[in-house]
């Protein structure tokens, strides 16, 4: 397994926001980490509009990304196809798009590491249908 972490979407807000309850658990897997953080458009599209319309709080959001503290890899032709297949797969769940694409970039990177709050979600997701996700924190 490779040595990525995969940031989701209640992770980064509680990175960004001091008022919510796992701030500071999610600022200590930050500080541990040594690692690479990957995520895609679809989790900072997602981040940026659950932050609210307030550019202060959305300019924080990106600036994590222009720092590098994360990666940000778009989603290919193959990796939407797969997406596709993995919506339909956990429509019951249901999967939406922002997990879906850490999902399918899960796969492509071989790591099983995500960084959530969505303990639903990614216990019942699967890499290639098998394997389960390591959960963090």
């Amino acid at each position: 397994m490779a040595n990525e972490l995969l940031l989701d979407t209640g992770a980064f807000i509680a990175l960004v926001d001091r008022s919510e309850k796992l701030h500071a658990d999610c600022v200590a897997v930050l500080e541990r980490w040594t690692g690479s953080i990957v995520t895609t458009e679809a989790v900072l599209t997602e981040t940026l509009y659950l932050v609210g319309p307030q550019w202060r709080a959305q300019k924080v959001c990106l600036e994590f990304l222009l720092r590098g503290a994360f990666q940000l890899v778009p989603s290919s032709q193959a990796s939407l196809q797969r997406i596709t297949v993995l919506m339909e797969r956990y429509r019951n769940v249901p999967m939406d798009f922002a997990d879906a694409t850490l999902v399918v970039l899960a796969e492509e990177l071989d790591t099983d590491l995500v960084f959530t709050l969505d303990r639903r979600g990614f216990s019942i997701y699967r890499l290639n249908q098998r394997k389960a996700f390591h959960l963090i924190p």
